[in-house]
C-alpha cells in the first residue's frame, strides 16, 4: 500500500482519535464533515490576497527580509519508504502560503484565526513540516522548492474595532508570529508512528474522548437492545 497523507490529518483527527483515522485513510470512511461558517474561508482568502507578492516585513518584522512568492499551492512528496515497515506513503495537501528570502531559501507559512494555543503548536507543526517535505522531496512534476529554512504560524487575533461611516465597520487585529523549528528526523519519527497505526490488520480502539465513536457505539448498544 501507498497511502495518502493529508497534513491537515495530522492536527486534531490523527491527535483525537486514532480509530477515525485509521478508518479515513484506509478504508476511505471519514467522521461526518461539519460545515465551517463560510466568514472562516472568507478571512483566508482576504489574507492570501492581501499578503500576496508582500515583501516579509509586512508580514512579521522578525522574518528575514524575501517575499511571498507562493499562496494556496498543493503539493505532493515522493513515497516514503521507511526501514521496518512494507507499506509507504506521501504527503499531498495545499499550505496557505510560502516566502522566498533573499539568501535564496523557502519559508512555509499557515494562517490561524484567534490566540496563539501553546497546546496545538505541537500539532500546527506536524502540518508544515509535511509542507515543507513535501516541497523538499516532490513527487515528479509537483512544486519543489529547497530548502526550506523556516515554518511558522502567522496568528491574526481580532482585538478592537474602528468605524469610518455609519454603514463600514472593520476589525483590526493583532498579529503574532509563531515559528516551529525545523526537525525532519523527528517528523519521519511521527510518520513511522503513523505507518505502525495503518499497517494494523484492525482498526485502534476508539479514543474515549471521541464523540463520533462513542455515538456509534451507542446505536450498536440501541440496535441490540431493540433486535
Amino acid at each position: 500500500m501507498n497511502y495518502k497523507l493529508s497534513p491537515s490529518d495530522f492536527t486534531f483527527l490523527y491527535e483525537g482519535c486514532k480509530r477515525c483515522y485509521y478508518l479515513k485513510v484506509v478504508h476511505n470512511i471519514s467522521q461526518p464533515s461539519i460545515p465551517l461558517p463560510s466568514i472562516f474561508s472568507t478571512i483566508a482568502d482576504l489574507l492570501k490576497n492581501h499578503y500576496d507578492d508582500k515583501h516579509t516585513k509586512e508580514l512579521y518584522p522578525e522574518l528575514p527580509p524575501g517575499r511571498v512568492v507562493y499562496s494556496e499551492r498543493y503539493v505532493k512528496s515522493e513515497p516514503i519508504q521507511l526501514a521496518g515497515h512494507n507499506a509507504t506513503c506521501f504527503i499531498s495537501g495545499r499550505f496557505d502560503i510560502v516566502v522566498e528570502f533573499d539568501d535564496n531559501t523557502y519559508g512555509v507559512i499557515d494562517f490561524k484565526t484567534g490566540n496563539p494555543n501553546e497546546e496545538h503548536q505541537t500539532l500546527y507543526s506536524r502540518q508544515l513540516h509535511a509542507y515543507a517535505y513535501a516541497l523538499e522531496h516532490p513527487a515528479p512534476g509537483s512544486l519543489g522548492l529547497s530548502p526550506v529554512s523556516k515554518m511558522g504560524l502567522l496568528y491574526f487575533h481580532p482585538s478592537k474595532t474602528s468605524q469610518s461611516t455609519i454603514d463600514w465597520l472593520s476589525y483590526d487585529a493583532k498579529i503574532n508570529w509563531i515559528e516551529t523549528n525545523k526537525d525532519e528526523q523527528g517528523f519521519l519519527d511521527f510518520i513511522e508512528e503513523v505507518l505502525s497505526v495503518l499497517e494494523s490488520d484492525r482498526a485502534p480502539d476508539p479514543s474515549p474522548d471521541c464523540q463520533w465513536c462513542n455515538y456509534i457505539s451507542k446505536l450498536e448498544s440501541y440496535s441490540r437492545v431493540v433486535e
